[in-house]
């Protein structure tokens, strides 16, 4: 089966491509080329076809990469139905895409941060030893936890270091 495809030229850093048709098996950089259809300079945008090979090799149901359909249809070459053009350009998936503002329910808008500082004003700060206790659990397995870690936190007291009470001793 044949494919038309780009053929990268010119020296690095500054590419050219050939437009070619050669056989789908061989690579575009070392394999047999069939015709040469043109040339097009990504840096000016520029193209240089011939429609009329191209139409024909077209027809006898040569396969266009996606790059050279795109060429060959703003140079105004009828594509075969069978052709189909990739419409996304360059899309990425977004990662979190839950995260996004335009993803959010309507009535749920981050407050403000004015209203922010106020509710946190009200209410009193939570640590860790509390946060697992509002959780679902039942209330004596929660006073139950609460009084075990009010305990482990009178029972801890700050580790003091030696090295910075006690001269060093010199022998």
């Amino acid at each position: 089966m044949l494919a038309i495809r780009l053929q990268r030229t010119g020296r690095s850093g500054h590419a050219q491509f050939r437009v070619i048709v050669q056989d789908s098996r061989f690579s575009p950089k070392r394999g047999r080329v069939t015709a040469y259809l043109g040339s097009y300079d990504p840096h000016t945008k520029t193209t240089m076809l011939d429609k009329e090979k191209a139409a024909d090799y077209l027809s006898h149901g040569a396969q266009p990469s996606d790059k050279v359909a795109q060429l060959l249809k703003s140079e105004g070459v009828k594509l075969p139905d069978w052709v189909k053009l990739s419409t996304q350009k360059n899309k990425r998936a977004i990662r979190n895409p839950e995260k996004l503002r335009r993803n959010r329910p309507a009535g749920t808008e981050a407050p403000a941060p004015e209203a922010a500082e106020e509710a946190s004003a009200e209410q009193p700060s939570v640590d860790a030893t509390e946060a697992v206790v509002s959780t679902d659990v039942p209330v004596e397995e929660a006073k139950a936890i609460e009084e075990a870690a009010t305990e482990v936190q009178k029972t801890e007291e700050p580790a003091e270091t030696s090295s910075a009470k006690e001269p060093k001793e010199q022998a």
